[in-house]
């Protein structure tokens, strides 16, 4: 498990040192210093440091059903990413989950909404799945792709500060390659925490990038994933 860490303080250091030597797997903790909000290039900075095939993404604001990483699993395919979804809880119910470390939850919990997307029913999940190309609605919460399919669009672009839209351009360019977008549904549940939203100054000119992508047909970034310059 690969924790890409933007820039929090030390209380996240010593929490992973608090829980790693009874972790089932190895944890790596990458970090680099606060200077905003710079996802893209902590996420291309986790992914290099990854010695898997198979990379499945998620938030550090999500909860996840105990079978995430096994439907993720059973979901992947060559040519293809993964576009998961999200069940979402209220504010009240948010605060609860955080003051008592309650994980147990379901889609017919108190304070879950978006209750579809919190069933998880295995042996309907192929009537759940469907395909695109397009790159609509791909949040990095709930993501999986092949790393070889990340090195070729060079990874996250590096050039999106501030929030928005950085997942949905690395869809752009997978799509542009003719990675299909396969949507899943009825199974990889997980359920996001109510929090404030970070501002949005930067989203028009990430919209505008974002839209270049997709006019233009544009494959990959130059300032992405290689990890000699990050």
């Amino acid at each position: 498990m690969i924790i890409a860490d933007d820039g929090s303080t030390g209380d996240t250091r010593a929490m992973l040192e608090a829980i790693e030597k009874n972790f089932p797997v190895p944890l790596i903790h990458i970090w680099h210093q606060d200077e905003g909000f710079r996802k893209a290039r902590i996420l291309n900075k986790a992914a290099a440091s990854s010695t898997g095939e198979y990379i499945i993404q998620i938030d550090g604001d999500v909860i996840l059903n105990r079978y995430f990483v096994r439907d993720h699993l059973a979901a992947a395919e060559k040519g293809a990413f993964i576009r998961g979804t999200r069940a979402m809880l209220t504010p009240a119910r948010s605060t609860k989950v955080l003051l008592s470390g309650e994980t147990g939850i379901h889609a017919f919990s108190n304070g879950v909404y978006n209750r579809l997307n919190a069933m998880r029913i295995p042996v309907l999940r192929f009537f759940g799945q469907r395909r695109e190309m397009n790159s609509r609605s791909v949040r990095g919460s709930n993501m999986a792709f092949w790393k070889s399919d990340f090195i070729l669009v060079n990874g996250y672009n590096n050039e999106l500060q501030g929030w928005g839209h950085e997942d949905e351009e690395l869809a752009a360019r997978f799509i542009n390659n003719g990675i299909i977008k396969k949507i899943v549904k009825l199974s990889a549940v997980q359920f996001h925490l109510h929090h404030f939203e970070r501002p949005r100054d930067n989203e028009p000119s990430h919209t505008a990038l974002l839209r270049n992508v997709r006019l233009n047909n544009i494959k990959t970034c130059p300032n992405g994933y290689n990890p000699h310059t990050l």
